[in-house]
């Protein structure tokens, strides 16, 4: 049962998340069990921060979690910024030298999650389309980054482009599920593709 715009924004207060947001992670992980400690997170869109909070808070001290937004948050224990815009070409090349150069044990990421939002126009169409967009290099930055049979997380907004991305990126996960978190605006079009098992690509050497 979804409660109201309201009841979440309060809990988010009284339990110290920066965004209302972070029930959205918690509701996925609680079903889905996406993440555990030790893991390497990635959080593209990540301000204010909310979701790196609970990201965080589930990987512990011996896991990391790198969040990547055009506007900087304010620290959080165990979560490493990165200023960044995912759509600009060469930011998929930063990523990878962060990662380098902080997960030391680790090459590539457990998990990418992304809760990328278009700056909103007021036309439904547009809107869409640009989420699909986002999701599009979301999707692009976690096919370098995640290791095989890793987890995925893309938000989306509902529409005529949401079906083709949909087919587009399910050949790389073993499970591809869409999913509405009950902490979600009732009114909203928004929803999250849950990917687990990714089928990490292997070059050929003669390419």
């Amino acid at each position: 049962m979804r409660r109201g715009k309201e009841y979440y924004y309060r809990i988010a207060k009284e339990q110290g998340y920066r965004a209302r947001s972070a029930f959205k992670l918690k509701q996925i992980q609680a079903k889905y069990k996406l993440m555990k400690g030790g893991d390497l997170v990635i959080d593209l869109g990540c301000s204010p921060g909310g979701w790196s909070q609970v990201a965080g808070e589930i990987v512990g001290h011996k896991g990391l979690v790198l969040g990547v937004d055009l506007v900087q948050s304010e620290p959080i224990d165990g979560v490493i910024f990165l200023l960044g815009d995912v759509t600009e070409e060469g930011f998929t090349d930063r990523l990878t030298c962060l990662l380098n150069e902080k997960a030391h044990k680790k090459s590539k990421a457990d998990v990418v999650l992304s809760d990328l939002s278009p700056k909103l126009v007021g036309s439904y169409g547009l809107d869409q389309a640009r989420s699909v967009w986002l999701a599009q290099h979301a999707f692009r930055i976690a096919r370098e980054v995640l290791r095989a049979g890793g987890c995925f997380v893309c938000k989306v907004f509902e529409g005529e482009d949401y079906p083709p991305f949909f087919d587009e990126i399910k050949s790389s996960f073993q499970f591809l599920k869409a999913y509405v978190p009950p902490a979600t605006r009732k009114k909203s079009s928004e929803i999250y593709l849950i990917g687990k098992g990714f089928k990490q690509l292997i070059q050929d050497p003669s390419d």
